[in-house]
């Protein structure tokens, strides 16, 4: 798997309709929730995309965004053939060297708390409930990023 990082103004239209695709594959269809995928944070200029490929296409993606006091984290996910392979881990350490030492954010799929916390994220307030999944609120103090 090779890792990939690129700002929205860099991405060509074929790689950026693969990343959709695997988005809209893994939170639309397969947790059956209809909502804006596109949100337009994809498009400000300091959204990172990054993503894991292999045999030419993204088998894992997540997305760094600025926001006012932290790095937010997000859309996280794995295309279903190759969950198992720790490649979300591989691309949230990769996301974290490249966010340094600012804090980041981030909104955990509730039964992923475990996982995260394994990064160094915090729980940082009530559990809510978005699109009919549970989530929690989680902080990163800033520092270096941490292996799992």
């Amino acid at each position: 798997m090779i890792l990939r990082t690129a700002r929205f103004a860099d991405l060509d239209a074929a790689t950026l309709y693969a990343l959709l695709r695997l988005r809209v594959d893994v939170f639309v269809v397969e947790q059956k929730c209809p909502y804006p995928e596109l949100d337009g944070r994809d498009l400000e200029p300091g959204t990172v995309h990054l993503w894991l490929e292999g045999e030419g296409a993204p088998s894992a993606y997540l997305r760094v965004m600025d926001d006012p006091d932290a790095a937010r984290i997000g859309r996280v996910c794995t295309a279903v053939a190759h969950r198992g392979a720790g490649l979300s881990g591989r691309l949230l350490a990769a996301a974290l060297n490249l966010i340094g030492g600012r804090p980041s954010v981030l909104d955990a799929q509730s039964y992923l708390v475990d996982f995260y916390t394994r990064f160094g994220f915090e729980i940082d307030g009530a559990e809510f409930v978005e699109d009919g999944i549970p989530h929690v609120p989680m902080r990163r103090p800033g520092g270096p990023a941490h292996r799992a």
